[in-house]
């Protein structure tokens, strides 16, 4: 940028920054531009001549008060019009010839036009015009079909059609400028919220991992501690199980931290979700720790999608843990995954105590872990107490999760 476009820049902003300086340079060039026409006369013997003519005092007071009227253009631009116009009358009519007070009335009804709506605009310009126009031809020194009076009708024209581009050009720039602020504000709370749910996912992994896996461990080093003096054998047996839970339960915690690495990290993990593939093997661990349980499914043997899968799977693992945890020694559970129509219900019940069969209200986060990985899928979730005894987990999940089902119905 040239030192001139620079200085230029500069002006143009501290004129913006202080509008009653840039009206008042306004009004100073508009008395300047008043002064010098009064001193032309149009009607020459060889065409327009400058210095033929002088205006009397009363066009001078008037453009003065003309020119002083515009400062204040933007903070009552309609009354500034009122004064401006009714100046421009007066010397319409008295002057002979009359002195380019319309000038000003010319800028007030820009700037009425400018801060006003199309109405009043129309309404405002038009009442204007008519003023202007017709004191010229009916009261003026001049006849009424001289160019001046034309040129009245055309600049009072001019001035309120540019006022009104110069309106809709701002309302439709400040229209984007808010439209694009309220993307960026739109974009940023999507991310929060993405954030904010992929926190909660990694959060209910977690939890069910390290849940199911120490509530194991616990398990089978009570049990190594009770049989280590007079059955070592079992002890040994024991501890192996503990070794394997806490090696599982690693490689879980990997897979799942392993989530968090940037894309096209050649460590992160590629070992698939767990799901209802290797539902066996987690019951088994189960049944290693003590825990009677029994599996029935009837799901054909067709593989979920995967969230789903990893739902169903979760959500078995955390039921049989709390019945590990709060159902006591002699329970026993049982699971059932059943396929009916365009659903999976997936079922955990026990015969403990009817008090006792699942956490306490308040105490932990696996059923609102359960239900929050249901209702993220559109399904529902069901867990209570049994009649007779025992509690009850019965998740349906929709085998079409509901992303899949809102993008067929865009």
């Amino acid at each position: 940028m040239t030192p001139l476009a620079a200085r230029y820049d500069r002006t143009r902003r501290w004129l913006r920054a202080h509008p009653l300086a840039f009206d008042g340079a306004l009004a100073l060039a508009a008395l300047i531009c008043m002064v010098a026409g009064s001193f032309a006369d149009p009607h020459g013997p060889h065409g327009p001549t400058f210095g033929t003519r002088t205006p009397d005092p009363r066009s001078a007071v008037l453009m003065v008060l003309a020119a002083a009227a515009l400062v204040f253009r933007r903070r009552e631009p309609m009354g500034v019009l009122l004064v401006t116009g009714a100046v421009s009358v007066v010397e319409l009519v008295a002057g002979d010839p009359a002195a380019p007070v319309a000038m000003a009335a010319v800028i007030a009804l820009y700037t009425v036009a400018a801060h006003t709506d199309r109405p009043t605009t129309w309404r405002v310009g038009l009442v204007t015009m008519a003023v202007l126009t017709g004191s010229a031809m009916f009261f003026g020194s001049s006849p009424w079909y001289t160019q001046e009076n034309l040129g009245i009708f055309a600049w009072t024209g001019m001035a309120a059609a540019a006022g009104d581009a110069v309106r809709s050009r701002r309302a439709f720039v400040d229209a984007m400028r808010e439209r694009a602020e309220r993307a960026e504000r739109t974009r940023e709370e999507e991310a929060g919220r993405r954030v904010a749910e992929e926190r909660l996912r990694i959060a209910r992994d977690l939890h069910d991992v390290v849940a199911h896996h120490i509530a194991l461990v616990n398990v089978q080093a009570g049990v190594a501690a009770h049989v280590m003096d007079k059955r070592p054998d079992q002890a040994k047996e024991a501890l192996a199980h503990v070794r394997e839970a806490s090696r599982s339960a690693l490689n879980e915690l990997r897979a799942t931290v392993g989530l968090l690495r940037q894309s096209g990290d050649p460590e992160a993990p590629t070992e698939p979700a767990p799901g209802l593939a290797v539902l066996d093997e987690l019951v088994t661990r189960f049944r290693q720790a003590g825990l009677p349980v029994e599996v029935a499914r009837a799901d054909d043997g067709e593989t979920p999608p995967a969230a789903v899968d990893l739902a169903a799977y979760r959500i078995v693992q955390e039921a049989l843990t709390n019945v590990q945890k709060h159902a006591g020694p002699d329970a026993k559970a049982e699971v059932s995954v059943v396929r009916v129509g365009s659903r999976l219900e997936v079922t955990v019940i026990d015969n403990g105590p009817a008090e006792a069969g699942g956490p306490s209200d308040g105490g932990g986060h696996g059923l609102l872990g359960m239900r929050e990985r249901v209702t993220a899928l559109g399904g529902t979730l069901t867990a209570g107490p049994r009649y007779g005894g025992g509690f009850r987990v019965q998740a349906i999940l929709p085998l079409k999760p509901r992303s899949d089902r809102a993008g067929e119905n865009t």
